[in-house]
């Protein structure tokens, strides 16, 4: 009978195909420390061998609620956790007996179509730069846990409860390593302001573990149904054409008389269900706190398709003060310390409201490889919309990270630092400190231009005052803040020495990159490098993001030459671009590619400033990440 109904049973890719829900099992390790009074910090993986009955009950109970997929319960079963509740060497033995007894489990039940999931949590410690432990630790630690799980024969994968994704898309490399064919599910969990550990957004995580090529990803733990509502919501909407997953926890838990105690019912679970599949999760089951009561309630809202849908309010709930957690570097930061070779392409918000041409374009370019996108901000004083609200969208709805331009003209010191605030509350922890175009040449030439700070005092309030957890006045703002910041350079400027010397004081204050001006004549980089090495005694070091403008005709050529200030474009590029004709635009696309391979190894990124069509600059974006890759 076995052997036959293994026949018909469908492979976990083909069951994702059908659309139809899954049903997942709810909590196994707060079962555990219900049913067998052990203490909540217990090494519950041990109890596949040392109390294996009790593991099979529950599998057994999940199995007879009606769920579809069973977790083996090998959760914490890595050898740094191991080792950390004194049960050293034991890998192998708790994660193959956790197969066993979850497969028993379904022989015993008699059930025919139940999936095996090989449950894999984080490791436990953190990875270099935020803990002790090496990558080629962290994958061997993961690798000898997964090839068991694999080996054992699980259907299916389930990373879950990372805070930290990074360390999650480390170890579904990982897996794919080992077995390529075996399919995933990914899991990452969201805290306070429903951001992972690492500050990132569910739109951010979402397309990084698509990216990945994980079969589900979603989320779960957390939070309660709300909380992970809102989670799926914001993945769905940055990925729409992923399957997604979603298992939150019974509520927030309370410690009652010695016991952990979670709020949420059965009969809300069964609400619940309805709702996060109608929201986009494919898979849906339940974290700490669920019991085989939650999810047989909310498999009889699966087996009732006219159930109602029920909207889950989401409030802001404050577990914990997490003011002594410090802020993951942003994703430019990382990049920039690893000296990798960053891609970000310049974006102006509208005049208008509407932000779905802009949402358009920058899905374009992020397809094409950019890293981040620039936003500016008012440029040449025209009125247009808040480039917070523009970078914060693209941050929460595509996952993308900007660099929010941050001019210091029009606004007093007060404003600045509440500015601050508020990016660095909106997520936006990039930015590009310049002091802006003045007023007078743009919409409103009688609005205030009042400058209280220079750009290279500021780079100073931000780094050396606000990251240290204190305003101007030398005032707590409760928390240091985590920016990365930028100043302006231009390489070609006509009194070199005075612009080293500002360059000075911006690097003084605490920089941590450049945003070059646009050069098109590549050997002035170098004489550049030169000279300030000949001033300073020193080599030039400050990673530098070079400003690339894919020229679109000859009269945008001439414009460029004539009338913006540290730009010059030398009379053979103007002579192509003039010769190209209707082709401008395309050879304006070689001209940027050649200036950037002439410039190789004197910067560390690129710039690219669109000039109005984001076609080219996506064109541009994907050859560098073309070259890249080669």
């Amino acid at each position: 009978m076995e052997d036959e109904a293994q026949m018909t049973k469908l492979g976990f890719r083909e069951r994702l195909r059908t659309g139809a829900p899954i049903l997942a099992d709810g909590a196994m390790g707060t079962m555990l420390h219900e049913q067998s009074h052990a203490r909540a910090d217990a090494c519950f993986d041990a109890m596949n061998v040392d109390d294996p009955q009790v593991v099979l009950s529950i599998h057994k109970a999940y199995i007879a609620a009606g769920a579809d997929l069973i977790e083996t319960n090998t959760f914490g079963a890595n050898s740094y956790k191991l080792a950390s509740a004194g049960r050293d060497g034991r890998v192998e033995l708790y994660n193959r007996r956790g197969v066993e007894l979850a497969r028993l489990a379904i022989a015993e039940s008699d059930s025919d179509d139940i999936y095996i999931a090989g449950s894999v949590g984080p490791l436990g410690v953190g990875i270099y730069p935020y803990g002790r432990l090496s990558r080629s630790e962290a994958e061997a630690a993961f690798a000898e846990q997964l090839s068991v799980l694999v080996d054992s024969g699980v259907d299916v994968v389930q990373f879950e409860t990372f805070s930290e994704h990074r360390e999650l898309l480390l170890a579904i490399g990982v897996l794919r390593d080992l077995d390529p064919d075996m399919p995933i599910i990914a899991q990452a969990t969201f805290y306070h302001e429903n951001l992972s550990y690492g500050g990132y957004p569910p739109a951010r995580v979402a397309n990084d573990l698509h990216k990945s090529g994980a079969d589900v990803i979603g989320v779960n733990c957390g939070s309660g149904p709300a909380g992970i509502a809102e989670v799926l919501r914001q993945m769905c909407y940055a990925v729409p054409d992923a399957v997604f997953s979603a298992m939150p926890n019974a509520g927030f838990p309370e410690v009652v008389g010695g016991r952990i105690l979670f709020p949420a019912t059965a009969e809300y679970f069964a609400d619940c269900a309805t709702t996060l599949v109608n929201i986009g999760a494919t898979l849906i089951g339940g974290c700490c706190g669920t019991t085989p009561e939650h999810i047989a309630a909310m498999r009889a809202s699966l087996d009732q398709p006219s159930a109602d849908f029920v909207d889950l309010h989401i409030g802001q709930i404050d577990i914990e003060d997490e003011s002594h957690l410090a802020d993951a570097p942003t994703e430019l930061s990382q990049r920039l310390e690893a000296g990798d070779f960053t891609v970000t392409v310049e974006m102006a918000p509208l005049r208008s409201y509407r932000t779905d041409t802009l949402l358009q374009a920058a899905r374009r370019l992020r397809a094409a490889g950019a890293d981040l996108i620039n936003v500016a901000d008012t440029p040449a004083a025209r009125m247009k919309m808040s480039a917070w609200a523009v970078a914060h969208l693209l941050q929460a709805q595509l996952g993308i990270e900007t660099v929010l331009h941050f001019p210091t003209r029009g606004r007093n010191m007060l404003r600045v630092q509440g500015d601050l605030l508020a990016s660095h509350a909106l997520g936006l922890r990039n930015l590009f400190v310049v002091m802006g175009d003045p007023t007078r040449i743009g919409d409103f030439p009688d609005a205030s231009d009042v400058n209280d700070v220079a750009p290279s005092r500021l780079i100073g309030v931000i780094k050396q005052g606000m990251n240290q957890g204190v305003d101007m006045a030398g005032h707590s703002i409760g928390k240091p803040s985590s920016f990365t910041v930028g100043c302006a350079l231009n390489m070609s400027a006509e009194d070199i020495d005075r612009e080293i010397r500002i360059l000075q004081k911006k690097i003084s204050a605490g920089a941590d990159f450049a945003l070059g001006q646009a050069i098109f004549e590549p050997e002035r980089v170098l004489r550049f490098h030169q000279r300030y090495e000949e001033l300073t005694g020193a080599a030039f070091e400050l990673p530098v993001l070079m400003a690339v403008m894919p020229l679109q005709s000859h009269r945008q050529a001439r414009f460029l030459d004539n009338e913006v200030p540290g730009i010059s474009i030398p009379d053979s590029i103007m002579q192509r671009i003039a010769g190209a004709g209707a082709e401008a635009q395309r050879e304006g696309v070689f001209i940027a590619q050649e200036l950037l391979e002439q410039m190789s190894g004197l910067i560390q990124g690129a710039y690219i400033i669109p000039g109005g069509d984001y076609d080219p600059a996506a064109e541009v974006t994907a050859w560098l990440k073309r070259g890249e890759a080669s």
